[in-house]
């Protein structure tokens, strides 16, 4: 039996989980033109999910209100709204209570992550990351260019060059991934283009690219147990 759209999937935040969005099937949404791969959802619509969301030529959606927030990247074609056009490899950020009226005259696909931002959020962030430039990041070979972020929780993109390694650590508030070129690895695996992870509140590991390859991570924005704070 064929599993239901609104399904939750990955729901538990505490457990690791890794997906291959390419072999999730495309999903109609309530709009005939616009298409959903369910990567992690809580439930129905109007609740946490993360998504892929394909826009075929001249999409449109009707005005909606993101009461949690929205944030995307643009991975093909152009996104719109009354704040402007974004071609591929724009991040968007809406606040928690922001409202537009998306459209994709030529069609368009993004990653999106909604009803999940800290309800404090008020600022609009728009990133040209085909523009803004890299970032030493923390180890040779490893680049960084920040998106956005709210107090304790960061969203960028980190390109590492072949055969880059990092040293093993911890994410308090965990750690979120999808990988947009070239293969990412760690102890647990190999993780090509168009795979999704996450990895909860103080998991550890050790990541390197042995081809090379470009990531958005997203990192301190899943839950801590309360009694995390109580262990000795």
């Amino acid at each position: 039996m064929a599993e239901h759209p609104l399904t939750p999937r990955h729901a538990d935040l505490s457990e690791r989980a890794v997906v291959d969005t390419d072999a999730l099937p495309w999903v109609q949404s309530p709009e005939p033109t616009v298409q959903r791969k369910l990567i992690e959802r809580e439930g129905g619509d109007g609740t946490r999910a993360t998504s892929l969301v394909r826009f075929t030529p001249g999409a449109s959606f009707p005005e909606h209100v993101h009461h949690g927030g929205e944030e995307f990247l643009v991975l093909e074609g152009a996104f719109c709204d009354e704040t402007g056009c974004f071609p591929a490899g724009h991040y968007v950020r809406n606040p928690p209570g922001s409202r537009h009226r998306p459209s994709a005259p030529d069609g368009c696909v993004i990653l999106v992550k909604l009803h999940h931002l800290d309800p404090r959020e008020t600022e609009q962030i728009l990133v040209d990351t085909r523009k803004e430039p890299w970032q030493p990041g923390l180890v040779d070979g490893l680049e960084v260019m920040p998106l956005g972020g709210f107090e304790g929780e960061h969203t960028a993109l980190v390109r590492w060059a072949p055969g880059t390694r990092f040293k093993a650590h911890r994410h308090f508030g965990g750690e979120e991934i999808f990988v947009l070129e070239g293969t990412f690895a760690d102890e647990y695996g190999e993780y090509p283009a168009g795979t999704w992870l996450r990895n909860p509140h103080w998991s550890r590991h050790a990541p390197y690219s042995d081809s090379g390859c470009t990531i958005w991570v997203k990192t301190g924005h899943l839950p801590i147990p309360d009694d995390w704070y109580r262990q000795d």
